[in-house]
């Protein structure tokens, strides 16, 4: 490839995005830049999913453990941080293959998207109800002025909450109205992968019975000690909140994991809607035995 299109993957998590990514990277010699803003962050491995060394299978991966936990990355510096991969990718005539996460940083990554501003003395305000109420309560104000953008936000994503009500609040619109029309900043063939729920919720529980085995419990342990309660934005990741209420002695081990569960259910659930209104979106079955070929053709012959 001279110039190489941009290949987005996307679909709900446990749809096997990541592992067809790879596939597909072996096939026409590609490299792999996660949206997935908690696998950028260090030592949060097993509760992320991120792909270990043996599922990498030699493929470059980039966007995965970049920060320290007590960061506080933005989207805009999240988008250009992927950015930088995806150019240096192109630059040497090698296919970038995004493989997205949340529906916002793959939108920041692969459009021109031009975020509101801030208004300090508004933003401190949420960020005092969140300190006193907490973000769950947050999450249920932000569902009756903007359910859009609850939808698309994770219940315990405190920061991400305090965000859409500053813009909601500063702009009188809503935080997804936002959005622009989308334009892409980068040639991009989109393909999604298609599962229906039963399959989807049946993969979302082994995933996560494998994770407690490979030690999810002890990883969450050790980031506690380096301070995971109080990262702005990495303790609000799939089940790391249920393990540290588990850890506090506020819930027994069995409750976390089948939180943990039913919160990666949820998430699941709002990628699907959000990416259904995609129109640009090719849909393929998760399971196809040709799905990486397939998807391959689609991107040569564009």
């Amino acid at each position: 490839m001279s110039s190489p299109v941009l290949l987005a993957i996307v679909g709900p998590t446990a749809s096997g995005k990541s592992a067809l990514a790879v596939d597909i990277a072996h096939l026409v010699g590609g490299e792999i830049v996660g949206t997935d803003s908690m696998q950028a962050y260090r030592g949060m491995d097993i509760g992320t999913a991120t792909p270990t060394l043996d599922e990498q299978r030699g493929i470059g991966h980039h966007m995965i453990d970049v920060w320290d936990i007590d960061q506080p990355v933005t989207v805009v510096e999240f988008r250009d941080k992927a950015r930088e991969a995806i150019n240096g990718i192109r630059a040497a005539h090698t296919l970038p293959i995004v493989v997205g996460g949340s529906g916002l940083y793959v939108r920041a990554v692969l459009e021109e998207l031009d975020f509101p501003g801030t208004d300090p003395a508004v933003r401190a305000r949420w960020e005092d109800e969140l300190d006193r109420r907490g973000a769950p309560a947050l999450h249920t104000v932000l569902a009756e002025r903007d359910p859009a953008a609850a939808a698309a936000i994770e219940v315990n994503n405190g920061r991400r909450i305090v965000r859409a009500l500053e813009v909601n609040e500063i702009t009188g619109e809503p935080f997804i109205a936002q959005l622009p029309a989308p334009v892409d900043h980068y040639p991009t063939v989109r393909v999604g992968l298609r599962i229906d729920r039963a399959q989807l919720d049946a993969r979302i529980e082994q995933r996560v019975d494998a994770m407690w085995a490979a030690g999810f419990v002890e990883e969450v342990r050790q980031l506690q000690a380096a301070g995971l309660a109080q990262a702005p934005t990495a303790h609000a990741a799939l089940g790391y909140a249920p393990i540290l209420r588990h850890l506090a002695g506020e819930i027994n081990e069995e409750q976390a994991r089948q939180l943990t569960i039913d919160d990666t259910r949820k998430f699941a659930r709002r990628q699907q809607r959000w990416f259904a209104k995609d129109e640009r979106i090719q849909w393929f079955d998760y399971d196809d035995p040709a799905l990486a070929s397939s998807v391959v053709g689609v991107v040569t012959s564009t």
